[in-house]
């Protein structure tokens, strides 16, 4: 108000002027006013058009005012730090323009004086802040520097009461429904069932119960609250002044700061701002000290209490919907069954595997035929070469013509004796005739039924020498099948002769082919680390799609058992090991 007198005594032009502050909802109100006109000719209300332009666009302005003869409105922000604090707007009645200029100027120069005003009660408030906040940090220090809730406790009531310059400091913490005190300062050694102490508990519930900062005597013009337990503190202590102050953190009231002074000497709205900033700052420190010396048995009761109250309480959806998840899982799997099929690798082998071999030593002389060649039965498969054998035949046909001559001969003469000779000569031509002639019908191998060739290739053999009982050729029926499962030895219990599955091959994966386990080989096999059973079963349905030596994955269907039991045998095996295996 004093500076807009002096600054508009210096604008002679001035008739009335105005200034309006930033309040704290954010809205401008007039904080000060001056006129030179009576009270019927001022009216303030002429300035609000400039003073509302001003605020919005936040730069001077100069405009004509409607209703004033001759005069115009001049308005100029007050801007700190690019935020706008304040606005000063003044009605002048001008009859040059250069009246104008000198107005405005003046207005602009007067404006640092506000400027320099806020500064200077800014920097005291900043270095009053600062004070504060060396001080409750020098708290928190001190709190901190305890190993132990008990120590940092007393240690910060102590260190409070100094410097806030207290008579009593009392920190009481929450326990069930009511305040139990921890500490209170310069007493190491305090009664809880003393009356002072109950006293201070009373009034740490009190403030607690009415989630408010509560202070005695209350101050004028203050609200009106319930200030009975306070009272009667205040009176037990020959009437002090006290000021409790609950702390609050996660959505609840866990503590109560009391502090206690002589009745000469009230709470200023700086202390008790200073107040606040320790509870807020050093509370949840000695909160977490607290907590953290509680026993172990405590803390799991306090934690299982936690966890039911925010599952059965409100707010904590995702919690709610997790455990009702998982109860809906036990659920499923106590109850849910399922097919338990037991997975094995398998291939595919023919039911029966004819071997063609060399009927005697010979020479290969066409191999029209190799192993994946389909075959019919009777088709030639290969040939030996019979050119030795043919001679041969010759020879033997013209020593039977010339035995059977002899014989003739002799028996014309009557020569019994020299007739039986050659009788017996002549029998063993024929037989070894027949020999050469069973040996060259021979040299033509024939696939013995229709099936596939799945062993053989003697195109790159042609001429080459073969030794009698040689494995010239495999052939095997499209007919008929074997299924050969390699089942692990964990598992080999689990399957029984008559047991049904079903066949997946990799050439095949949209068909399945059901099979039956038909044998069990009693007899392991390691192959790749691992030790497997070999167990033969036969297919159901036969295709021409199938081929030996196919292979796929079979399950084998065991039995109906609970998901749960299926899912985790392996691991439950594996720890039954493990446990065996280490344990006693």
């Amino acid at each position: 108000q004093a500076w807009l007198a002096l600054q508009s005594s210096l604008i002679s032009t001035v008739v009335q002027a105005v200034v309006v502050t930033r309040q704290e909802e954010g809205s401008f109100g007039p904080v000060a006013g001056w006129s030179r006109l009576d009270g019927e000719d001022a009216d303030p209300i002429r300035l609000t058009g400039v003073l509302e332009q001003v605020i919005d666009e936040q730069c001077g302005l100069l405009v004509e005012l409607e209703g004033s003869a001759g005069g115009f409105g001049i308005a100029y922000p007050l801007l700190i730090d690019e935020q706008l604090i304040a606005v000063v707007a003044m009605e002048v009645v001008v009859t040059a323009d250069d009246d104008l200029q000198v107005a405005m100027g003046q207005l602009q120069w007067g404006i640092a004086w506000l400027e320099l005003l806020y500064r200077r009660r800014q920097a005291g408030e900043d270095t009053a802040a600062l004070t504060r906040l060396k001080a409750a940090v020098d708290l928190l220090a001190a709190a901190l520097s305890e190993e132990h809730f008990a120590g940092a406790a007393m240690t910060f009531v102590t260190e409070l009461a100094v410097v806030a310059n207290c008579s009593r400091v009392s920190l009481g913490f929450l326990h069930g429904r009511q305040v139990r005190v921890e500490a209170v300062s310069n007493s190491a050694d305090f009664g809880r069932k003393m009356n002072l102490t109950r006293a201070i508990a009373l009034a740490m519930d009190e403030a607690i119960l009415q989630r408010r900062e509560l202070l005695y005597p209350p101050p004028e013009g203050a609200e009106v609250l319930i200030l009975r337990d306070h009272e009667a503190l205040s009176r037990q202590q020959n009437q002090v002044r006290i000021a409790t102050f609950p702390l609050f953190s996660q959505d609840c009231y866990y503590a109560a700061l009391t502090c206690e002074r002589p009745e000469d000497q009230p709470f200023s709205v700086e202390e008790i701002e200073f107040f606040r900033a320790v509870a807020a700052l050093v509370g949840p420190a000695l909160e977490a000290k607290e907590l953290n010396d509680r026993s172990l048995p405590v803390k799991a009761r306090d934690s299982a209490g936690t966890q039911l109250s925010r599952l059965l309480g409100p707010h904590y959806l995702g919690r709610k919907l997790f455990v009702l998840l998982l109860l809906a899982l036990v659920v499923f799997f106590s109850l849910a069954k399922g097919d338990y099929r037991l997975v094995a690798d398998t291939s595919l082998e023919g039911a029966i595997r004819r071997v063609v071999v060399a009927p005697f030593d010979g020479y290969i002389g066409k191999a029209p035929v190799r192993a994946g060649d389909l075959v019919k039965k009777g088709a030639l498969l290969c040939t030996l070469d019979n050119r030795d054998l043919r001679l041969e035949k010759l020879s033997r046909v013209s020593q039977v013509s010339q035995l059977q001559r002899q014989y003739q001969d002799v028996l014309a003469k009557h020569e019994r004796a020299q007739a039986n000779i050659i009788r017996a000569q002549l029998e063993q031509a024929n037989a070894e005739l027949a020999l050469l002639e069973t040996k060259l019908a021979r040299t033509r191998l024939l696939a013995p039924f229709a099936g596939l060739v799945v062993r053989g290739d003697l195109s790159q053999r042609l001429g080459g020498a073969v030794q009698k009982g040689e494995v010239l050729f495999e052939i095997t029926p499209l007919n008929s099948y074997r299924v050969i499962l390699e089942v692990d030895e964990r598992r080999i219990a689990d399957v029984h002769v008559g047991q049904s599955g079903i066949l997946v091959l990799s050439s095949l994966p949209n068909e399945q082919y059901k099979f039956t386990v038909s044998k069990i080989t009693p007899i392991t096999t390691a192959e790749d680390g691992r030790n497997f059973f070999r167990v033969e079963a036969h297919l159901e349905t036969v295709t021409e799609s199938l081929r030996p030596g196919m292979e796929g994955i079979g399950k084998i269907f065991i039995d109906r058992r609970k998901l749960i039991s299926i899912w985790s045998r392996d691991l439950v095996e594996w720890l039954q090991l493990w446990a065996w295996t280490w344990l006693p």
